[in-house]
C-alpha cells in the first residue's frame, strides 16, 4: 500500500467530540484505576500526550490540585480549551517531531496515540527523557491486529457487513502508518527504554452503548474516505449505521493494552 500522511481521524471534525466521548465512557474507568494505583497525587507535575479530549485532564488537575502541574498536549488543542485554567497548561505540541514540554514529570501518561504516530520511537523516548528518576510512565495503546472483529460473533449478514467495514477501515489506518499490533509490544518496549518494574494489562469492550456511539462516529467520520478509496458504497454504509441504530448487534472495540513502569 501507498503511505498517505496525516492523521486520519482530525479533531476538527464534528464527530471527534463524540468519539472522544465514547472513550472516556468505555476507557475512562480503566485508565483512572492505572493513574491511581501509580500514586498520582497533590503537587504531581505530569504530561499528559495527545490529549484530545478533557476527561483525562480533568481527572489529573483534581488529584494534583493547586500545587501541581499538568501539561495536556496534542497536535490540535481545539476540544482542549474547556480545561486551560490552572493546574492545566496547554500546548500545540507534536511528540513525535518535537522536544519534550519540559522535564523532571512525576508523570507521562498516553492513551490511543502512539499507534498513530509515524516517528513513535523518538515519542517514546521523548516521554522517557522528560520523567524525573522515580517517575512513571503509562502508555495506552490500541492492538486491531489482536481482536480485528468489530462483531467477534459473526452470525448473520449484519455481523458480516460490519466485520467487512471494519476492516476497510483499518485499511485506511495502515496507510496513514499505523501500527496495528503495536499495543502487544508496549511491555517489552518500556523495558528496552530503560524502565523498570514494567506491568502490563489489556482492556476489552465486548458490547455497549458507548462502543455503538464510537462505531456510528467513526464511520461517519472517515465515511468520505472509505468511498473514495473503493472500500466501501454509500450505501453499504447505510445499511451499516441504520443495523448499528438498531442496538441490535454486540460491537467490540479493539483491546485497549495498558503498559506501566518507572525510570531508575
Amino acid at each position: 500500500m501507498t503511505r498517505t500522511d496525516g492523521y486520519l481521524l482530525d479533531n476538527r471534525q464534528t464527530e471527534a467530540a463524540e468519539r472522544f466521548d465514547a472513550f472516556a465512557t468505555l476507557f475512562d474507568p480503566a485508565t483512572f484505576r492505572h493513574l491511581a494505583a501509580l500514586g498520582v497525587g497533590p503537587g504531581w507535575r505530569c504530561w499528559e500526550v495527545g490529549a484530545g479530549g478533557t476527561s483525562v485532564v480533568s481527572w489529573l488537575a483534581k488529584k494534583v490540585g493547586p500545587t501541581g502541574r499538568v501539561v495536556a498536549t496534542d497536535i490540535d488543542t481545539s476540544l482542549l480549551a474547556p480545561a486551560a485554567r490552572t493546574p492545566v497548561e496547554v500546548r500545540v505540541h507534536d511528540v513525535g517531531a518535537q522536544e519534550p514540554p519540559g522535564e523532571g514529570f512525576d508523570l507521562v501518561h498516553a492513551r490511543l496515540v502512539l499507534v498513530h504516530v509515524s516517528e513513535r520511537e523518538r515519542a517514546l523516548r521523548a516521554m522517557v527523557q522528560s520523567l524525573r528518576p522515580g517517575g512513571r510512565l503509562l502508555v495506552e495503546d490500541a492492538d486491531p491486529a489482536l481482536q480485528p472483529l468489530l462483531c467477534p460473533d459473526e452470525h448473520g449478514p449484519e455481523q458480516q457487513l460490519a466485520n467487512r467495514l471494519r476492516h476497510a477501515f483499518r485499511q485506511l489506518l495502515s496507510r496513514r502508518g499505523v501500527d496495528l499490533s503495536y499495543g502487544r509490544r508496549l511491555p517489552r518496549l518500556l523495558r528496552e527504554a530503560g524502565l523498570h518494574r514494567v506491568e502490563a494489562d489489556a482492556h476489552f469492550p465486548v458490547t455497549s452503548p458507548a462502543s455503538a456511539a464510537l462505531e456510528s462516529a467513526t464511520v461517519r467520520q472517515v465515511r468520505d474516505q472509505l468511498v473514495t478509496a473503493g472500500l466501501a458504497s454509500d450505501q453499504d454504509i447505510d445499511r451499516h449505521l441504520a443495523n448499528v441504530a438498531s442496538g441490535s448487534m454486540d460491537l467490540a472495540t479493539a483491546p485497549m493494552i495498558s503498559a506501566w513502569g518507572r525510570k531508575p
